[in-house]
This record gives C-alpha cells, structure tokens and sequence, in this order.
C-alpha cells in the first residue's frame, strides 16, 4: 500500500506552523493587484497580512485566481513520482473551480501513474473548515488509512463542518459572487453586522443580522455551541481578517466561557479568502451537527 500525502490549496488558510505538522502540502492560487499577480502564499507573516487589508481599505481592489492546471500538475507529480498516493481537499466548488480543474488533471495523471489513487475531494467549505478536514485527513494517513479510506471518511464529515463568519459589510463577498445578489440587503444596514454560514451545499448564505460588533461576536459563540458535537475532544478554530488584537482576545475569552472544547486555534485569514470577504471579518469553526439546509440560489 502507497503512502499517502494531503495537499489542499490557499482557500484552507492553514498556517506554515500547521501545514508543517500535519505534514500537508497545498496548491498556491493567485492573487491581482494594480495588474500584478501574486502566489497566494499561507506562508505568510502578521505584517504581510496586514499590509493586504490596509490595502483594500485603501479602496483598491484585489482579484484571484483558482489554482492553474500547471500547479496541480506539478504538485500532484512531486508525490506521484516519490511512489505516494494524492488526496486533494479544495475549496467548496460553490467558491472557486479549483476541485474541478483538479478532478481533470487527476484524470489525465493517472493514466501516467495507473497504479496510484488520487482523489480530489470537494470539501464544501473553504478557510479553516476547508483546513480541519485536510487535518483530520492527515491524522488518518499518519494513522495508515489508505487513499480510499481516506476520501470516504472526509467526504462523510465535510457537511460536519459548522461556521460561523461575521463580517462589517457583505459588499466584498457580493463582489467576488460569494453570496447572492438578493442576500446583498443584510449588509446595506447601517450598524447591523450580517452572520454568515455554509448551507449543505457549501454555499454562503447571510443566516443573521446583529447590532453592533460585540453582539456578532456573542451570536457566532452562541451558534456554534447549539450545533456542535463533544466539543472537550475537538479544537475551535478563530481566524481573522487583520483584526484588532483585543477583538480576536475578547473572542478567544467568549469562546472559552461558553464551549467547553479541548483547545482553541487562532489564525489569519489568507490572501484569497481574505480578497472576497474583506477586512476585519472574522469566523469561528468546529465539528457538529450535520448541515440539512439549503440556502437560497
């Protein structure tokens, strides 16, 4: 049996410390600016993350790209050749065409390596909920799973994943086509800060409207502890888009008080999330109960 090697992409936002020891590998995306492409690196410091949001405050507009063929291809034969078998978690295909674009050249590369097994496995998420799964599909290849295992297991528990994102307006996402013309009222209201979460079919949708910031911040905690499962054996994941120190803290502090869980994980929103959805969003994820809803179209 192959040995088995994770690789997701830059919509995970993973960090280097993460990514180091889970062992996982990703696929870079691009980012525009003034004409100018940029790999969307997660190796990325807090000042670089900063310098991206000042940026768009600024006004200017920042545009991405989903992974190119030739990334994936190159990503996908450095393991090939060292005798591993692939499995791919990409962004939720509601946001980006990347999955697609893997599932082919998967298909042209195994006619290449016809005794290997690469899957590539829509995750129905993206930021951190795209990133817990590629975790969890690490720990299961270090555990010795095999490829197969491995994508029946995550593919089962990505409607597991629960999110909770607030943002101060929905005009970036609206933008960047993340969220639906009609829904684009929920951020048009002065003071109110829209809740946002994935449906089943890993599309986001405004759920929630809240006055004022600390109250979004009580209802994303109060949301995710209604759904969330055996929270003492899991970690809640924060990650922010260049938010103030004492915000990320205060939430850190909330989460704590009201979830029982085992470990709470802070982290940046990356440069491709954080193109779509804007300065200072911020969102916390955890395993739950299973999505059963679908948002509107």
């Amino acid at each position: 049996m192959n040995k088995v090697k994770i690789i997701t992409d830059s919509c995970s936002d993973l960090s280097e410390e993460l990514l180091a020891k889970y062992d996982i590998d990703y696929c870079r995306m691009a980012t525009f600016l003034d004409g100018v492409e940029s790999p969307a690196l997660l190796s990325w410091s807090q000042n670089d993350a900063h310098e991206l949001y000042e940026t768009i405050r600024s006004g200017k507009r920042v545009t991405t790209s989903q992974v190119p063929t030739e990334e994936f291809k190159n990503v996908f034969t450095k393991y090939l050749d060292s005798g591993y078998d692939v499995v791919y978690i990409g962004c939720s295909s509601k946001q980006s065409g990347s999955v697609n674009t893997g599932n082919l050249i998967a298909q042209k590369l195994i006619k290449e390596y016809p005794d290997a097994r690469i899957h590539c496995i829509d995750s129905l998420n993206a930021s951190l909920g795209e990133g817990m799964l590629a975790i969890e599909a690490a720990r299961l290849a270090k555990e010795g799973f095999d490829a197969d295992e491995i994508c029946e297991r995550i593919t089962a528990i990505c409607n597991n994943v629960r999110q909770y994102v607030t943002v101060h307006t929905l005009d970036h996402l609206k933008k960047a086509g993340r969220v639906s013309a009609s829904s684009a009222f929920f951020g048009n209201l002065m003071g109110v800060k829209p809740i946002i979460t994935s449906d089943k079919n890993g599309v986001q949708i405004p759920v929630k409207k809240v006055k004022g910031r600390k109250n979004s911040f009580t209802e994303i905690v109060k949301l995710l502890r209604e759904v969330i499962r055996e929270p003492e054996k899991q970690t809640v994941y924060i990650a922010h888009a260049d938010c103030q120190k004492e915000e990320v803290e205060y939430l850190k502090e909330l989460i704590k008080s009201e979830i029982n869980c085992k470990d709470i994980y802070v982290g940046i929103i990356g440069p491709i999330i954080g193109a779509s959805i804007g300065p200072d969003a911020v969102g916390i994820w955890g395993y739950g109960e299973e999505i059963d809803f679908e948002g509107e179209q």
